[in-house]
């Protein structure tokens, strides 16, 4: 088989990788990658429609990956929907998600919802759950997050920090610091002025 041959196989097959993922960003990263190469393998053995075909996916790849970018911070792409800890469609989020919830929060159990000073808040995306957070105050001014789940689909986006950027959710329950789960996995703390305290992430609130 010729190195050019090779070229066409591996971005046929970054193509149909791409259409196995789950995360938007990933897909669409993955996707523009197959379109790159094949663009180049059809331009060299001059099967031109081809190549007009992957500049067009190219080019829509290019503007959905901008938009995702330019959004992933916006406040008016996603909305923080406080909820109550008994609301019947968090519970109905919390158990579709349970087996996900488990790999990135295994100490989180439908009974922190029950403790005392617990808040759940959902951030939605237009319509789309995007992530769940709940927290509780544990008292000395602390509000410990007992859960920050986002669903696959927009896990490369961190919505999560959405609840965290606004001080309002915490400050108004007498809360003065936030502490994150320890040994969470793939945490994005830091960019959001939390600081490394043992396991687990701290932010002091002006």
């Amino acid at each position: 088989m010729e190195l050019l041959d090779v070229i066409g196989w591996v971005g046929s097959a970054l193509l149909v990788w791409s259409l196995l993922q789950s995360r938007l960003l990933r897909l669409r990263a993955l996707n523009l990658v197959g379109c790159l190469v094949l663009i180049g393998f059809n331009a060299a053995v001059g099967v031109w429609p081809m190549v007009g075909l992957n500049v067009v996916l190219a080019v829509i790849n290019v503007w959905y990956l901008w938009r995702m970018l330019a959004t992933r911070h916006d406040d008016k792409v996603y909305q923080v929907v406080e909820v109550r800890t008994d609301d019947a469609f968090l519970l109905h989020v919390l158990r579709a998600h349970h087996e996900d919830i488990r790999r990135f929060n295994p100490g989180f159990g439908t009974d922190h919802l029950a403790r005392p000073g617990a808040a759940a808040f959902l951030i939605v995306h237009v319509d789309e759950v995007a992530g769940v957070v709940v927290f509780h105050t544990a008292g000395d001014g602390v509000a410990q997050v007992d859960l920050d789940y986002v669903v696959e689909r927009y896990r490369d986006l961190t919505p999560g920090e959405f609840v965290f950027r606004r001080s309002g959710y915490f400050t108004d329950r007498g809360c003065r610091v936030v502490l994150t789960p320890p040994g969470m996995r793939a945490p994005y703390y830091g960019r959001l002025g939390f600081h490394r305290s043992g396991d687990s992430y701290r932010l002091e609130l002006a």
